[in-house]
């Protein structure tokens, strides 16, 4: 399923990623990085993308799943089938404050009942996109939200162990790479004054980079106050 077609590239992860002709979904690991396939100019690209969001919030991200898992039982009552809804990405301070219940509770019962057994759609409501998989025909209706969010509990000048997460998963690559370090906290984790997290974000590029990857990733850092490329050292916006 191409996701270039239902827009994900104007979502918070892709908007200022390079215009892709071709996005697709392939799942996430167990540490929580999701994977993705794109093509650009006809050259295929690994895409590997982690969101984040600092301890001190996760009451904030707990208070948006509530909302979503709430949405998503009120959809189930009207649909037939047993379904996923795999959230792929959010602004999640955004939908706190906006959110409505009905609205997203009919966009999700409108594509279920356009999915054919066996058939996925990729479903927008405002920043929220995810993917509605159809994994059984019945005659009641159940819809299990999947998400995956890294908590991170450690101090913000060890925010290299997230991108040596998202390099480690990208060792054996063989086509070119974009690693993005997708940051949903109100109160971003990377601080370019933090002398310390600088300085340990510089040690594990140059330590691991060069010997380990063939093909040298592009690896993002975004958040609230913009977008980071590491290994350039240039900020995108």
């Amino acid at each position: 399923m191409n996701l270039i077609d239902g827009g994900i590239q104007h979502s918070r992860m892709f908007l200022h990623m390079p215009l892709f002709d071709e996005i697709s979904y392939q799942g996430s690991f167990e540490n929580k990085v999701k994977k993705f396939r794109a093509v650009h100019e006809d050259q295929p690209c690994q895409i590997l993308a982690l969101d984040v969001i600092r301890k001190d919030e996760e009451v904030i991200w707990d208070a948006f799943l509530d909302l979503i898992k709430r949405s998503v039982a009120q959809a189930a009552a009207a649909v037939r089938g047993v379904y996923t809804f795999e959230l792929l990405t959010m602004e999640i301070h955004k939908e706190v404050k906006t959110f409505n219940h009905q609205e997203i509770a009919g966009v999700l019962v409108n594509h279920a009942r356009k999915c054919p057994p066996g058939g996925k759609r990729l479903v927008k409501y405002s920043s929220v996109y995810g993917i509605l998989q159809n994994l059984n025909a019945v005659d009641w209706g159940k819809i299990t939200v999947k998400s995956a969010v890294d908590v991170f509990k450690d101090k913000p000048c060890f925010l290299d162990l997230l991108v040596k997460a998202l390099i480690k998963n990208f060792e054996f690559a063989h086509d070119p790479g974009i690693l993005i370090l997708n940051d949903l906290s109100q109160e971003p984790l990377f601080n370019g004054q933090d002398e310390q997290q600088q300085q340990r974000l510089k040690a594990v590029i140059e330590k691991q980079i060069p010997k380990s990857i063939e093909f040298l990733p592009e690896i993002y850092v975004q958040d609230k106050n913009g977008v980071r490329e590491l290994l350039s050292g240039s900020v995108i916006a």
